[in-house]
């Protein structure tokens, strides 16, 4: 990376990611980066990274037994409490949470539904989350904890709107339901005639639906990620994951809480699995995917490639820092 911006969003043209060593082959969709010396990652073939140095060594935490799962999200509390979620169908669906770093892992629910598959899970605090799976019955299925992921209970869904034809959500960097605040979600959706992203203010319970300008109609298109800086501005990226297809109008904001979406005048080049906002900053963000970086100075309303290595998924911190991690046990700090 050749460019990147300050916290206040100007220009710096010394920061680039530098590739940290994970000692592994996996694939990690799950990045839960907790402070510039502490991170999580959670992939394929069961496998439970965590680094408390900065990437310098990574310990494999791996839940016993888990090689058979694909873990695809993590989200941490801190440098030794942590939730992944493991996708699949059946009970392949699974969360498991550990307190003391990896060292011994719970398993706290697993999918008995052969209708449901899981797909990403959230926090808003370190009680209360959630966890979505994939239309049951024709409408999103919503997991919900107010004990930290220490027990789930399935919601009512008479607040859920109706699913359209084929539509889902995308286990591709755990950023498909994403929260902001103590109370407000969003959840985004591909593989239908229009991909949409879902609101809900009340932790799950009731939620609105409104479409977007994100390409959709085909089962590989649609919004794969989504990052709210607050419970009003949103930056929604995706595309198609085809990597011979195009993916033109690949990201869009919001400025009203997700009620509407405008498509970026700039969009990312490709398919884009991950975004976050830069720690402390009103319009600097980060997206990836597998063929590059991009970044934006204006609250998402134009993007410019940074780097061509590939990421799956992007997390930063409050004290500065951002993590990125993808395929081939790839996963980078953004350093200045």
């Amino acid at each position: 990376m050749q460019q990147q911006t300050k916290p206040d969003g100007k220009p710096n043209g010394k920061a680039h990611w530098e590739l940290k060593g994970s000692g592994t082959d996996a694939r990690f969709r799950g990045l839960a980066a907790v402070s510039r010396n502490t991170a999580w990652l959670a992939g394929s073939k069961g496998t439970v990274l965590r680094t408390t140095d900065g990437g310098a060594n990574w310990r494999n935490v791996s839940p016993p037994g888990a090689a058979d799962l694909e873990f695809r999200d993590v989200e941490a509390f801190d440098g030794r409490r942590a939730v992944v979620l493991a996708i699949g169908e059946g009970e392949a669906s699974r969360i498991l949470r550990t307190e003391d770093g990896g060292a011994s892992w719970t398993e706290s629910f697993r999918n008995t539904d052969a209708k449901a598959f899981y797909d990403c899970v959230t926090f808003f605090d370190g009680r209360h989350g959630l966890a979505m799976s994939d239309p049951v019955d024709g409408k999103f299925r919503i997991l919900s904890t107010g004990d930290g992921g220490r027990s789930w209970k399935v919601l009512p869904t008479d607040g859920m709107p109706a699913a359209q034809e084929g539509e889902a959500g995308f286990a591709a960097s755990g950023q498909c339901l994403v929260g902001s605040g103590p109370r407000d979600v969003w959840l985004a959706t591909g593989g239908a005639s229009r991909a949409r992203v879902l609101h809900s203010s009340d932790r799950g319970r009731t939620w609105t639906a409104t479409d977007t300008p994100v390409p959709a109609g085909d089962p590989a298109r649609g919004v794969f990620a989504l990052a709210f800086r607050d419970r009003t501005h949103g930056i929604a990226v995706g595309g198609d994951y085809r990597a011979d297809q195009a993916s033109p109008k690949a990201a869009a904001v919001s400025g009203d809480g997700g009620r509407t979406w405008t498509t970026a005048g700039t969009p990312p080049p490709a398919y884009r699995s991950g975004v976050a906002w830069l720690p402390h900053s009103r319009t600097a963000a980060l997206a990836v995917g597998p063929t590059g970086t991009d970044l934006t100075t204006d609250g998402g309303r134009t993007w410019r490639t940074l780097d061509t290595g590939s990421y799956d998924t992007v997390d930063c911190t409050p004290d500065l820092a951002c993590w990125a991690a993808g395929e081939k046990g790839r996963v980078a700090r953004l350093e200045r």
